[in-house]
């Protein structure tokens, strides 16, 4: 057998106990086994960097937030700390307004600034209210004073359609527009703005510190006072058309009543006047105003303030204006009469002004009726001739006043008070006031035949008849009635011209007369208002007038006026039975002489027709026992009138004026006197046989009983040479 341990190591017991126990060694710990690194990956380093910025972002925002909050507050603060209480703020004109009124007491005329009173979103109608919010802020009652979306809604627009992002819509609220009404606290101040236009301008301006001042402004009001007190801040203040400013001023402008009176189709009218209060007036165009006006329901409806069938209600029912605003009655009458009150309660007012006047409403629309109805049936068309009318009492009360074909205007050139023009034969009853002041009868004679007067400095002089015709001894009464050039000089020189001068005069004609002796024939010049009151005189019996428009005038509120008439019946001229019979002479002009086509109705009608050479100005002035009324035609640049003599067109626009005048009226007769008996025939006027009154001149009655024909003499001009005569 085989040793089956062959091959095998022996055995050997463990040692159990080594010879010596030798000190363990410490082991070195094995080295840690690092793991391969990883490629660096760009993103994170991107990430890193980029949370960086944003954590330095955030710390320099909020700082820079903090420090523009801070500011904000304190801007807002100091400008919470200037605004004053509401009712301060409610009535921000620089001027006074001027309220006219007719002799009804019934307003016709605003001048100024307009102001009606305070009022409230509690006291105007909730129509103008709602109608003011859906139109100007849809969302005022939710902002805080700015409109971030308004403001990206107005920049959007103004981009798309070329303009800046400032320039166009300003995508402004309420607040901030109230904010520009009050000119960002700003008062008015005379020395730093010469006008208040200039002031206005400067508050307007739409700078990028201005609208910034502006916003910061509009969270100081908001902070000071509630929607409803900006509210009504912005209705008194913002400018709506015609002179007027707030809600009460246009209400009763445009439609004769308080604001808490208007409709809703009224109140969406004033509402619409905001965006464009000149243009969109609806004094300036009514249809315009209108139309916009329906933008402003539809709008109303869609924000839920009107129901859809009180919009088309309303659309279908546009508002429309008062009588008197309609009419604009006395637009120059209104100018007249401001330019005869003092300034400082007229044209440059710092007071609410109520100025009562002389105006007839329904003679007023009389006389304007009538000069439209000739202009546009006897005139040709295209014609550029002008015509102006006076219509007063015999005590020189203005009952009416139309200074140029363009009736509803106001502020421009008035013929009846700025056209001094040549007065031809409209001047004759002068002359003839004269002569029978000293004594002289109508049926006193003078010779009608050629004559030639030496003017020194001048050379010979040689009056003639419009007709070229010579109708010999001729009583002054038809003298007057044809308008007889060559009997009226005589007349003139033979009372003296200086007597002529002194009754015209003291008649009412300031202007300066002619010295020569076409004085008799007209060659001065004269205002229409003037030549009307003269004849006024003629007729209350021959007392001087002055002729006035003003009543009196108070302070708003008021009840003592501060002052009173400034005009009226003044010292006696001529002689009360001379006025009689030189009123008998004037209505034989109008019943057997030129001015044939004045006559109507049946009634006693007295007046003088006049043409200047060439036919530049055209006259017929005449009156009633009811009222005088003057009339002038021409042209404004001198251009002579084209087959047009003032017993012509002149004539007819003085008929149809009375006519309308008169209508209702009952009949009175003329205060007239027929002279006594008939004088004997005379180859020149002399005192008739039954002297009436110790002649006011001395002088000329020894130059009435010493001449023989020709009385005075002295200088005159050749280019006055006049061919008013016939007048026909």
């Amino acid at each position: 057998m085989s040793d089956t341990r062959k091959g095998k190591r022996p055995l050997v017991a463990d040692r159990r106990y080594p010879k010596t126990r030798a000190k363990p060694t410490a082991k070195k710990p094995a080295p840690k086994r690092r793991k391969a690194a990883k490629p660096k990956r760009s993103g994170n380093i991107l990430t890193r960097a980029f949370r960086w910025m944003l954590r330095l972002i955030w710390k320099i925002t909020w700082r820079v937030a903090f420090v523009a909050c801070a500011g904000l507050a304190l801007a807002v603060g100091y400008f919470w700390t200037t605004l004053p209480d509401v009712d301060r703020l409610l009535d921000g004109r620089a001027r006074g307004s001027v309220t006219l009124m007719d002799q009804d007491n019934a307003v016709f005329a605003w001048r100024g600034d307009q102001f009606g009173g305070a009022v409230t979103t509690q006291t105007v109608a909730p129509g103008l209210k709602n109608a003011v919010v859906a139109t100007e802020d849809k969302r005022f009652y939710r902002h805080f004073g700015l409109s971030p979306r308004g403001i990206a809604s107005a920049v959007r627009i103004n981009l798309s359609e070329g303009r800046g992002a400032l320039q166009g819509h300003g995508g402004s609220t309420i607040t901030q527009q109230t904010a520009k009404l009050l000119c960002l606290g700003v008062e008015y101040d005379p020395p730093e703005w010469k006008t208040e236009a200039a002031y206005v301008a400067d508050c307007r301006r739409g700078s990028l510190a201005r609208k910034a001042k502006e916003a910061v402004y509009a969270l100081a009001m908001e902070v000071k006072y509630s929607k409803d007190e900006i509210l009504s801040i912005y209705m008194n203040r913002a400018y709506m058309g015609g002179g007027a400013y707030g809600a009460e001023a246009a209400s009763q402008r445009y439609f004769g009543k308080h604001a808490a009176e208007v409709t809703p189709a009224e109140g969406a009218m004033l509402a619409g006047l905001l965006t464009a209060p000149s243009r969109l007036a609806p004094t300036s165009d009514l249809q315009r105003s209108q139309d916009r006006a329906a933008t402003v329901l539809r709008l109303m409806g869609e924000q839920g303030y009107l129901s859809d069938a009180d919009v088309a209600k309303w659309q279908a029912n546009p508002a429309v204006l008062s009588a008197a605003a309609r009419r604009q009655a006395g637009g120059y009458f209104a100018d007249w009469v401001m330019s005869t009150g003092p300034e400082f309660f007229t044209r440059n007012t710092t007071e609410d002004v109520i100025i009562r006047t002389t105006l007839d409403q329904r003679i007023q629309r009389s006389a304007e009726e009538a000069l439209k109805f000739v202009f546009e049936n006897k005139v040709r068309e295209g014609s550029k001739a002008q015509a102006a009318i006076v219509v007063m009492s015999a005590d020189g009360a203005v009952r009416a006043m139309v200074g140029g074909r363009e009736t509803r205007v106001s502020g421009v050139f008035n013929r009846a008070i700025q056209a001094e023009r040549q007065t031809g034969s409209a001047f004759k009853p002068f002359v003839y006031a004269a002569a029978l002041e000293l004594g002289y009868s109508p049926y006193d004679t003078v010779e009608d035949v050629p004559m030639t007067l030496d003017i020194p400095g001048s050379g010979p002089w040689s009056p003639r008849n419009y007709d070229n015709k010579f109708r010999g001894r001729v009583t002054l009464m038809d003298s007057l009635a044809q308008s007889l050039n060559i009997p009226t000089v005589k007349v003139s020189e033979s009372v003296g011209r200086d007597l002529v001068r002194r009754v015209a005069s003291d008649f009412g004609i300031e202007s300066d007369l002619a010295a020569g002796p076409a004085l008799a024939l007209g060659a001065s010049e004269s205002t229409l208002l003037e030549m009307t009151g003269a004849y006024a005189g003629i007729l209350n019996g021959g007392f001087s007038v002055t002729p006035y428009g003003l009543i009196d005038l108070r302070l708003q509120g008021d009840d003592q006026p501060l002052m009173g008439t400034g005009g009226g019946i003044g010292e006696r001229v001529i002689q009360e039975n001379a006025a009689a019979e030189l009123i008998w002479m004037m209505e034989k002009v109008v019943s057997q002489g030129t001015g044939g086509r004045a006559q109507f109705g049946g009634r006693e009608i007295a007046g003088k027709t006049g043409t200047t050479q060439a036919a530049r100005d055209a006259w017929f002035i005449g009156f009633t026992a009811d009222y005088v009324t003057g009339v002038w035609m021409g042209y404004d640049d001198n251009t002579p009138l084209t087959g047009v003599t003032g017993g012509g067109l002149p004539t007819e626009i003085w008929r149809e004026t009375m006519v309308r005048v008169h209508d209702g009226l009952p009949v009175h007769p003329l205060p007239m006197q027929a002279p006594a008996g008939v004088a004997p025939q005379r180859q020149q006027p002399a005192p008739s046989s039954q002297q009436r009154d110790v002649p006011r001149s001395t002088e000329g009655l020894i130059q009435m009983l010493l001449n023989d024909i020709l009385g005075g003499g002295g200088g005159g001009s050749r280019t006055n040479e006049n061919r008013s005569g016939s007048d026909r």
